[in-house]
């Protein structure tokens, strides 16, 4: 196995091999802030997702990606835990196996937690794809709400994953079930953090017990970066709302020590250090990332969506704070709830508009919306998420 993090080198085309017969070439094009990459020979792939030979991938600035390959013979690089996580696929594929074999329980529950910037949403796409290219279909479960990988920064959700992710664009968030938070920290609301996760936990059950692919594929758990006081407390709540069985640390000892002692041998709880060539990022390039994620909801992570612009009268919807101030450039989450009998912070989300203006004489607001009007429902949420739509 051998490990390459592609680095940016000057503008122009590098070609290069990882071992044996495999080899990949890497264009930078000059201004235009985006690197190429084409696997030429051999197998490899990134993050568990198999590259295709002569299929162009392109990347956009700032991208942090892997290539691996494999071969028969036993090869360990230095800079890589790769054997190590791949060993933490076979265990769970036993797992499964022996739930398929006995047709009872549910697969594993796995949850991964960390500090910040270890690589936990890397392992989990890892796990995906490789239970996927196995036969699986795991839900993922996304707890981040700093990230939002299933929606946008500030919401949570959980996706029935049905096949690998693809390179440039991630998993097919198709059908995905996703709860509004509305804050990119747990702090601020921890009680409404764990009401949530509940749901969640409650919802992903019920889907175990429709599927029974799934229950015996189980799921796997990201979580946010955030591992002391409040941080700890909700992995906790999470990991018996999901009755997790599987619980792994990356990198850092003093959880895996504090897990162990919480749970003894309820829950196996596996220590393993971070994915190698992993940066830490600083706050402006957090932020950064969140815009890039709400941009992405909508014009598409290759800017090929057209989204929609248009006036909404106050008079007909209602807006309930959760997080946030001014409407102003703020993201607002539209529930599913058809009545307030119903409860909107347990009822998710079918999707986002941002407020690009608002016209308190004339009682209305202008929307950006990845749908046209008239809108599907009339129960907004308010967030402290904000997105100034610059395209």
């Amino acid at each position: 196995m051998e490990n390459e993090q592609e680095k940016a080198p000057p503008e122009g085309r590098q070609q290069f091999k990882l071992e044996k017969d495999t080899e990949l070439r890497l264009e930078i094009p000059e201004g235009k802030g985006k690197a190429e990459l084409v696997l030429l020979h051999g197998q490899a792939e990134v993050f568990g997702t198999e590259l295709i030979r002569n299929k162009r991938l392109t990347f956009n600035a700032g991208s942090k990606v892997a290539v691996y390959t494999w071969h028969e013979w036993s090869y360990v690089s230095k800079e890589t835990p790769m054997v190590m996580y791949l060993n933490l696929h076979m265990a769970l594929e036993q797992m499964r196996q022996k739930v398929e074999n006995t047709e009872s329980d549910i697969g594993p529950r796995v949850m991964i937690v960390g500090p910040g910037d270890v690589g936990k949403s890397t392992l989990c796409q890892l796990m995906l794809n490789y239970a996927v290219r196995m036969g699986r279909r795991p839900v993922f479960v996304d707890l981040d709400v700093g990230q939002g990988y299933i929606g946008i920064p500030g919401s949570m959700g959980a996706l029935l994953i049905e096949r690998p992710a693809d390179i440039e664009e991630g998993f097919p968030l198709q059908a995905p079930l996703v709860f509004h938070y509305g804050h990119v920290s747990p702090s601020p609301n921890e009680k409404l953090y764990n009401k949530i996760s509940s749901a969640i936990a409650e919802i992903t059950k019920q889907r175990f017990e429709q599927n029974k692919k799934a229950q015996v594929s189980g799921c796997i758990i990201n979580t946010c970066g955030w591992v002391t006081g409040t941080g700890y407390r909700i992995l906790v709540h999470a990991a018996e709302e999901f009755e997790v069985n599987v619980i792994v640390v990356l990198d850092q000892e003093r959880t895996y020590n504090d897990l162990k002692k919480q749970f003894g041998n309820k829950v196996q709880i596996v220590h393993l250090p971070k994915s190698g060539g992993v940066v830490v990022r600083s706050q402006e390039t957090r932020r950064s990332c969140r815009d890039d994620r709400v941009r992405a909801y909508f014009y598409g992570k290759k800017m090929n969506f057209y989204p929609h612009i248009f006036e909404v009268r106050f008079a007909d919807i209602k807006i309930f704070k959760i997080g946030g101030r001014d409407l102003k450039h703020c993201v607002l989450a539209l529930s599913a709830a058809e009545s307030l009998e119903e409860d909107l912070v347990k009822t998710n989300i079918i999707g986002f508009v941002v407020v690009n203006e608002v016209d308190l004489d004339r009682q209305m607001m202008v929307v950006l919306s990845p749908a046209p009007r008239p809108l599907p429902r009339k129960f907004f949420l308010l967030s402290d998420v904000k997105f100034m739509d610059f395209k």
